[in-house]
């Protein structure tokens, strides 16, 4: 067991790997002289994992973690937590976009008396659609889990033993770093930084990815979705009985339509309001069945550590009999 643990998740940024380990190795020692940081390569495919293996070999606080195959930056998480051992664990991403140098003012937060402290980012360096997007995402979010989570908060966070532990015990197949945190309940603290512009690499979350990512998040979080689309079927349901009175009346007291297009409107709106319950219904059915298979979140390739230096043992000198003398 040491003091504190650094969990870095490696996608994509080779080029900053060792001046991210200096920075660390600067930082972290100002705090405390046992600690350890836990790099998981998430099969990288820029070449991290050989670096990651000489920082290894170089340092013996060095864990270096390999994936069988890319299982994304939450299950390299879980690896990490996995496999530190610190009474307190740093999160952290590997473009040095979270300033190593943040990390005294987190441990600080968290020795207050919080089991967990997150990291709120001043500022983002992403495009202005990109920002929108995240606010109406978050606000989404927000609105189906009936949570409060800062679109400002990413994976920078400290947690404590009991904290990790706990993050640990959870077996959902779908997870979000930030939502399990949320879901835990722990008392947590907040502290603010400047967020720094990425120092190597690029990110990996495309479109596609983040267009995933966000469905996963709004989805599989939650439950509450299914209860809205009850809500939203009861408001279709309430329209076709408006429309089946104004249509009776219209019979009875003035001359009916020719009735064509309200028919087909009708049956479009509902025909597509049974679709997409149906299809979101059938996502959780299919996220059901993943989970149920029990395949676990990662699988581990290779570890990586530098064994402690061997101290010579000194040897005893021999004993020496005693003649007593009588």
């Amino acid at each position: 067991m040491v003091e504190l643990s650094v969990v870095v998740p490696v996608y994509g940024c080779r080029e900053c790997l060792e001046q991210l380990h200096q920075e660390l190795t600067e930082s972290v020692g100002s705090i405390t002289t046992s600690y350890e940081i836990v790099f998981v390569d998430d099969r990288s495919r820029d070449g991290a994992w050989a670096v990651l293996k000489d920082l290894a070999a170089a340092d013996q606080r060095v864990k270096s973690v390999r994936l069988s195959r890319n299982f994304g930056q939450h299950a390299a998480i879980t690896a990490g937590l996995a496999a530190s051992n610190g009474e307190w664990t740093v999160v952290m991403d590997c473009d040095l976009q979270d300033p190593p140098e943040a990390i005294p003012s987190l441990y600080a937060k968290a020795r207050e008396g919080f089991d967990l402290v997150f990291a709120r980012r001043k500022q983002r360096s992403h495009s202005r659609l990109r920002l929108t997007a995240a606010r109406m995402y978050f606000k989404l979010l927000n609105t189906f889990m009936d949570t409060d989570i800062d679109g400002a908060f990413g994976t920078f966070s400290i947690l404590s033993r009991k904290v990790v532990d706990a993050y640990l015990s959870l077996g959902d197949h779908e997870r979000h770093y930030l939502f399990v945190l949320y879901w835990l309940g722990f008392e947590h603290g907040v502290i603010d930084f400047e967020q720094k512009d990425r120092a190597g690499g690029k990110s990996s979350y495309t479109f596609q990815r983040l267009l995933r990512h966000a469905v996963s998040g709004i989805f599989f979080q939650t439950t509450n979705l299914l209860l809205y689309i009850v809500y939203l079927g009861f408001v279709v349901a309430g329209i076709g009985l408006l429309g089946a009175i104004y249509l009776v009346y219209l019979y009875v007291v003035a001359h009916p339509p020719a009735g064509f297009t309200s028919v087909m409107v009708l049956l479009l709106v509902i025909g597509g309001f049974i679709i997409t319950s149906t299809g979101i219904t059938g996502l959780y059915i299919g996220r059901v069945f993943q989970q149920v298979k029990g395949r676990p979140l990662y699988v581990v390739d290779s570890v990586v550590r530098k064994p402690p230096a061997r101290q010579a043992v000194k040897e005893k000198p021999p004993r020496q009999e005693v003649e007593s003398l009588h």
